[in-house]
């Protein structure tokens, strides 16, 4: 293979795209991002050093600082930081930003595994293997909820079920690389499926494109 293999991944919040590419990635042997967390990261630098989030001049100068191996999922998963970090998506000039350093991972050898909400349409829209994962606004609130009192938390499933559903409005309803599936995606849905079955179902997507690149 003489260029590396971008497998682009798409889709709402908590539909189990970030377990997919994480099992994607470890079955290639590819580098795997999550281009959420790049803006999580973002936002926390500009927690961390008191900075407003309303500034996209400001923002975007700390974009362009964000250390892509650097990532920590667990230190960024908080409510605060993804608040945060959904203030300043909606910024034109951070997305370059980001979307620029996002491009300049996906060049890694051997190959990618990049998910998010704008992989297949806008930061690797010639990626051989596009994949839209989702699942019911029902079953996505359910799944969080889950994973909170799971892991000994508090959660109010009907609080969580109207911020799925307000995520859903904010990533879809923007103006700027708004969530949705690239025209040559395939849909995964993943309502009814484990993350096994996800996992076959991609599985077979992305032999077949290897065998044709090969």
């Amino acid at each position: 293979m003489t260029t590396p293999f971008t497998i682009a991944i798409d889709g709402p919040a908590a539909a189990g795209k970030g377990t997919l590419s994480r099992r994607i990635a470890e079955e290639y042997g590819f580098h795997h991002l999550d281009t959420g967390l790049t803006y999580r990261a973002t936002a926390k630098a500009l927690l961390d050093a008191g900075l407003p989030l309303d500034d996209e001049a400001v923002a975007e100068a700390m974009a362009h600082r964000v250390d892509l191996a650097g990532l920590d999922r667990a230190v960024l998963a908080t409510h605060e930081i993804g608040e945060a970090a959904s203030k300043i998506a909606v910024m034109p000039a951070v997305r370059r930003a980001l979307v620029e350093a996002q491009r300049a991972f996906s060049l890694k050898e051997p190959g990618t595994v990049l998910d998010g909400r704008d992989i297949g349409t806008v930061v690797c829209p010639d990626a051989p293997v596009k994949l839209y994962v989702t699942a019911s606004a029902e079953v996505r609130a359910r799944r969080r909820y889950d994973e909170i009192i799971h892991a000994g938390g508090n959660a109010d499933h009907a609080a969580i079920f109207a911020d799925v559903k307000r995520r859903d409005e904010r990533d879809m309803g923007r103006a700027d690389s708004p969530l949705r599936p690239a025209e040559d995606a395939h849909l995964l849905d993943t309502s009814e499926m484990s993350i096994e079955a996800a996992f076959q179902a991609a599985k077979s997507i992305i032999d077949a494109a290897l065998s044709r690149n090969a």
